[in-house]
């Protein structure tokens, strides 16, 4: 029995609602169940400079969590003039998913920052970051297209990510805190809208896994981030 008392394959409830900042090209709030992140996309006009006259953009990302976010007031980074490890790692694979799924060539000479911010977390922050943070990169390039600035479309598919693992000897999907904290093995799944993988991040918490756990828990991300893209085309209507 899980915590939450949800199936073995049950995703938390979810839901993304666009348009909740005013100044951003592309903004939405996704929330799975107790994990609830803001996440933003913000376009500039010219690329980093290690891509100038190449003629491809880029797309990059930060994240991080608000003090209260968790049980337990944490410290902010800027206080700490710093920012964690786990931060920094986060960010760069919330960065390489949207990465690819978008043709950058067709981007153009230009940079899209996909910000996430974590306002309460409950397992799960950054796979809701990149499910959420490609909903507002598409709206980013919605306006774009709109505006005649770019010809074709550079998103090239969805991009989606969801957490499974072995939990009291079980595969579950999509795990909450309670069992992110006590799983044998944990994964998170990323994967397009066409059921193609673009990272998986595996390891054996407490106890190893096998071949035929490890399809186990592929299968269910495969379903999970089904999902998501639905929820994602829901949300963008």
């Amino acid at each position: 029995m899980r915590p939450s008392g949800r199936q073995l394959n049950e995703m938390r409830p979810i839901s993304i609602e666009t348009g909740v900042m005013k100044h951003a090209e592309g903004s939405c709030l996704i929330k799975m169940g107790n994990t609830h992140v803001l996440c933003s996309a913000s376009l500039e006009e010219r690329a980093p400079s290690f891509l100038r006259n190449t003629g491809q953009g880029w797309v990059t990302a930060e994240y991080g969590m608000l003090p209260r976010a968790t049980h337990s007031r944490n410290r902010r980074e800027a206080a700490a003039g710093k920012q964690s490890g786990r931060t920094q790692e986060i960010q760069r694979l919330i960065g390489r998913a949207l990465r690819a799924g978008v043709d950058r060539q067709a981007l153009g000479e230009r940079q899209i920052t996909i910000d996430c911010d974590v306002l309460q977390a409950d397992g799960g922050t950054r796979c809701a970051s990149i499910t959420g943070g490609w909903v507002a990169l598409r709206l980013a390039v919605n306006k774009l297209l709109k505006a005649g600035d770019i010809i074709s479309d550079p998103i090239m598919d969805h991009v989606a990510a969801v957490s499974c693992g072995i939990y009291a000897g079980q595969p579950v999907l999509d795990l909450d805190y309670p069992e992110d904290s006590e799983a044998g093995t944990d994964g998170n799944f990323i994967l397009t809208g066409k059921g193609r993988l673009i990272e998986v991040q595996m390891s054996a918490e407490g106890s190893t896994f096998s071949r035929e756990e490890m399809q186990s828990l592929l299968d269910m991300a495969e379903a999970g981030a089904s999902a998501l893209v639905a929820a994602q085309k829901a949300a963008l209507g």
